[in-house]
């Protein structure tokens, strides 16, 4: 729902004022009117990312690079600045996680084009991570390099232990929609999991 040319700008420059620190969270959607809003259609929306995140990585390429696709091109450019992290694998650009609901496609799609998943909530990961661990291996990719954040966790000791097994090593936690002074005592007790 973004243009391409625009968010790939965005996201080098926060990634390099940040010292590579950036991560750009990728998702299909899942509310068919607002997609139909920005001009995305339903059936195509997994192909029409792929493609943005191709053309954008043009952009991110140490040399110009051109890209032509089904949705979007773009011509060989100078555009700076660059993002900080080397490419790894087929991944050029800030760290690339895709959320979504865990299944073939979507574990496909991040073996072939992000740094990892970005599932929502931590349920059903006990069974989902050896799936993705085994989809990204027959890839090609290093086992060491796969990363699972959970995001929108509402933590506690045993979760967190749990994650750790499955060889999670970082999560998003939750804020409740609340005021700034509600906001700032969850995070002021969010600190013990530091």
């Amino acid at each position: 729902q973004h243009d391409p040319i625009d968010l790939a700008k965005q996201a080098a420059t926060l990634d390099h004022l940040s010292g590579g620190r950036f991560t750009l969270g990728v998702g299909y959607g899942w509310n068919v009117e607002e997609a139909a809003d920005h001009g995305v259609a339903w059936s195509t929306r997994r192909e029409l990312v792929r493609d943005r995140l191709a053309l954008m990585r043009a952009l991110w390429s140490a040399e110009p690079a051109s890209y032509e696709g089904e949705f979007g091109s773009v011509a060989a450019s100078f555009a700076f600045p660059k993002p900080v992290r080397a490419p790894r694998g087929p991944v050029v650009g800030p760290r690339t996680l895709i959320g979504g609901a865990a299944g073939p496609k979507l574990f496909a799609a991040i073996a072939e084009h992000a740094d990892g998943w970005l599932p929502i909530g931590g349920r059903g990961l006990t069974e989902a991570v050896p799936k993705l661990r085994a989809v990204w291996e027959e890839a090609g990719r290093d086992p060491k390099d796969l990363q699972v954040v959970p995001y929108a966790v509402l933590p506690d000791p045993g979760k967190l232990a749990h994650y750790a097994e499955l060889g999670i090593e970082e999560v998003v936690l939750q804020l409740p929609p609340a005021g700034e002074r509600e906001v700032l005592r969850v995070l002021d007790g969010y600190a013990a999991y530091l």
